[in-house]
């Protein structure tokens, strides 16, 4: 099990649509180019006296009182309101921003689904019937039977930004436990509802982040779930996240009764969460920070008076328990493999010289491991495309699982024992579909396939690669509609995040399919400091090697532009959280070769960062400036906020972020933003977009994300060049 995704950086877009290919004919040109318009007058920011010693130097932060809480602050409020008046009518006078939501909105509306999970007899999925604002919970008997409404969190809230988040049905399907999200927060209040009256339980859980899903016990009895302590009152949202521990909470009962089952109290910092395998064991998951690092300890439930024992000692590899056989476990791991392997530990022997290696590394990086149908399925990265083997638990190779085409798929869990899997595929020009995968015949049959409103066939994607400035190959993904017009070059969105080890895998996106729908063209570059090539290549791209990053995404935009594809007046970037930061960054390093800029929720003042709620493990990939001089001097070289190029004309550039986002807090951007706009930094507009009640990506509504990326195309395609096909939105 990876811990990256629930705890940290990883920001994702919404998912796609499509008309004919190649350059319209008639096409209306958006509005007059950034240097035709009058300079903006932006909101005065206040100045603070305030600078900080790191290792004697004197580093200045006049806009600290912006890292403020708005909820708290009724001046941090004034300033956003204030920013985002300037910022609306500016997007006002862009005319393309009514027919590009208008789009949006006919591309969404589809029917979409996510992969089902099977408990006892019956299924669990989610699906949205094109613009709900939320996905709703679906049970279904039998593959036979229709399927029925289960929790609906629509009527939550009025503005819809109340969103059910994680679920986890109890291994007799009778129970679902799931996650409450408000407003887009990290943390998680977790309730119980009956599958078959619906009726929801007394039990409520609070103070839960980090670790929505819950583990069943086998019986269904109750379920194992990690906390915080409860913060101060007014700390809900900015204080660091310390004490992480386990708990068991028996259902019927209330929280104050649950029993402390893991704690590192030795270690403030360790944070511990926790899943079932075999209805036998409950592996127990220790991390300090971001990196996949990991102690295990296991508990035998077959043996509930026995104490956790811990298998695996110190934070250094990743380890995820894909099942068991007996009391021996099957694990993927890192250890003396950086791009993975499968061992065999046996519980009464689990010493490492006794463990037993069943699949060797190999030139792919191994991502993921489950145990279906008595047979291991590894799901492979094959030079950022999924491929998926079966071995026997021997280690004996069976072959591999026929994919719908070549593109990322995910999935693949279940129980040893039942025959059937699921699994989602997607690609950029293929919207999802879920997929069930009979492990005993290989046979894939479709379960649920979009019918979408548009046709993605006539869309290209290709995958090139080229060098970065140490000479390093960096793969990129290039997609447009087929025939599309290049003899002047495009323009064209480069996407990018480099980080945390986190792999950009081909994906569909409704936000992004609009962006090429309008003529764009869209390259997503798979940088260093990724999981894209294993250990070696994530370790290449953070912490004092955090500059390649931003070399491998400055070159991505030399190729684009040295091959034709675009050109310096047509290119734009965009990335959100650490991707953030990386749009930040190379702006002030190359700001003549960008028209336009949009990082979203990104990390901005990397000397603080670490200072709020999920910050501190981020240090794993940054760093820590405030102790460690080489860190320090690295960040503040890099550092978007520090770093501002005052006297250089910069590309247009608006920040996009939430006023409640409690994971990046919303202090990077406004503190970024205000010194940009205070900066002489050209004529092109210094804007920052500042959402209401909603966090750093995740359950945010259907009707928030359109308005977003509306705004987000228009002021794109405007500072790019880009044109809109005749009639587009009408």
């Amino acid at each position: 099990m990876r811990l990256l995704s629930i705890l940290l950086l990883s920001f994702g877009l919404a998912a796609c649509g499509s008309d004919e290919a190649g350059q319209p004919q008639n096409a209306t040109e958006l509005d007059a180019r950034p240097m035709t318009r009058p300079s903006l007058s932006y909101p005065t920011t206040a100045t603070v006296d305030q600078a900080d010693d790191f290792f004697g130097t004197a580093v200045a932060d006049p806009y600290r009182w912006l890292e403020d809480d708005v909820r708290e602050s009724a001046d941090v409020a004034a300033w956003v309101e204030a920013q985002n008046k300037v910022t609306d009518a500016y997007l006002e006078t862009l005319s393309a921003r009514g027919p590009i939501k208008t789009r949006l909105k006919q591309l969404w509306d589809y029917e979409k689904f996510t992969m089902p999970v099977k408990e006892g007899a019956r299924y669990f999925f989610r699906r949205n019937d094109g613009l709900q604002n939320q996905f709703v919970l679906y049970t279904q008997d039998s593959l036979d039977t229709e399927p029925r409404l289960l929790i609906d969190p629509n009527g939550w809230s009025e503005d819809g930004a109340t969103a059910l988040a994680e679920v986890t049905p109890s291994p007799d399907g009778k129970l679902v436990a799931y996650a409450i999200q408000d407003g887009g927060s990290d943390w998680r209040t977790i309730r119980v509802q009956k599958v078959d009256s619906g009726e929801v339980l007394d039990d409520k859980i609070d103070w839960a982040k980090f670790s929505g899903y819950v583990a069943w016990a086998p019986d269904s009895s109750g379920f194992y779930y990690s906390r915080f302590p409860e913060p101060e009152e007014g700390e809900e949202f900015q204080s660091l996240n310390f004490n992480q521990s386990l708990y068991f909470h028996e259902v019927g009962t209330v929280q104050a009764d649950d029993v402390l089952v893991y704690a590192r109290p030795d270690n403030p910092e360790v944070g511990v969460s926790a899943y079932v395998v075999a209805d036998r064991f409950l592996i127990i998951t220790m991390h300090l920070g971001t990196d996949a690092a990991y102690e295990i300890a296991v508990k035998d439930l077959n043996e509930p008076d026995a104490d956790p024992v811990k298998i695996v000692q110190g934070f250094e590899n990743e380890y995820s328990v894909a099942g068991a056989d007996g009391r021996t476990l099957f694990v993927r791991t890192n250890r003396n493999a950086p791009k993975g392997r499968v061992v065999a530990i046996d519980l009464d022997n689990y010493a490492e010289g006794d463990w037993a290696e069943l699949v060797p590394e190999a030139d792919n990086v191994l991502m993921g491991l489950s145990m279906v149908g008595g047979r291991l399925v590894a799901d492979y990265l094959e030079d950022v495309k999924t491929v998926v083997r079966l071995f026997d638990t021997d280690g004996k190779a069976l072959g591999t699982v026929d994919l719908p085409g070549v593109g990322s798929a995910e999935g693949f869990g279940g129980h040893a024992t039942d025959p059937e899997t699921f699994y989602v595929f997607t690609s950029y020009n293929a919207p999802a579909a879920v997929y069930r995968y009979n492990v005993e015949t290989g046979e894939s049959t479709p379960f649920k396939a979009p019918q979408t409103p548009f046709d993605p066939s006539g869309y290209v994607v290709r995958q090139v690669f080229y060098p970065s400035k140490d000479g390093t190959q960096i793969p990129m993904f290039i997609s447009h509609k087929e025939g599309l017009d290049l003899s002047n070059g495009a323009p064209t969105l480069l996407y990018g995040y480099g980080g945390f080890d986190i792999s950009l895998t081909p994906g569909f996106s409704i936000t992004r399919f609009a962006w090429m729908e309008m003529g764009g063209v869209l390259a997503v570059a798979n940088l260093r400091g990724g999981g894209e090539y294993g250990k070696a290549w994530h370790d290449a791209g953070r912490l004092l090697n955090k500059q390649n990053v931003f070399d491998d995404f400055i070159t991505a935009g030399d190729y684009l532009i040295r091959e034709g594809i675009t050109t310096s007046d047509q290119l734009a970037i965009n990335g959100g959280s650490n991707g953030g930061l990386l749009v930040g960054a190379v702006t002030n390093q190359r700001p003549d070769l960008f028209a336009a800029a949009v990082p979203a929720v990104g990390v901005m003042d990397m000397l603080r960062f670490n200072m709020f709620t999920a910050g501190r493990y981020w240090t794993d990939d940054y760093g820590n400036p405030s102790e460690n001089e080489a860190d320090f001097k690295n960040n503040y070289a890099y550092s978007p906020y520090h770093n501002i190029q005052g006297g250089a004309d910069y590309p247009a550039v608006m920040v996009v972020t939430a006023d409640t986002d409690d994971r990046v807090v919303p202090g990077h951007s406004f503190k970024y933003t205000a010194a940009l706009q205070a900066a002489e930094t050209g004529d092109a507009p210094k804007l920052i977009r500042i959402e209401t009640r909603a966090g750093h990506g995740s359950g945010k509504p259907t009707d928030k994300i359109i308005e977003e990326y509306a705004d987000i195309w228009a002021f794109s395609g405007h500072h790019s060049g880009l044109t809109l096909p005749a009639g587009y939105g009408e």
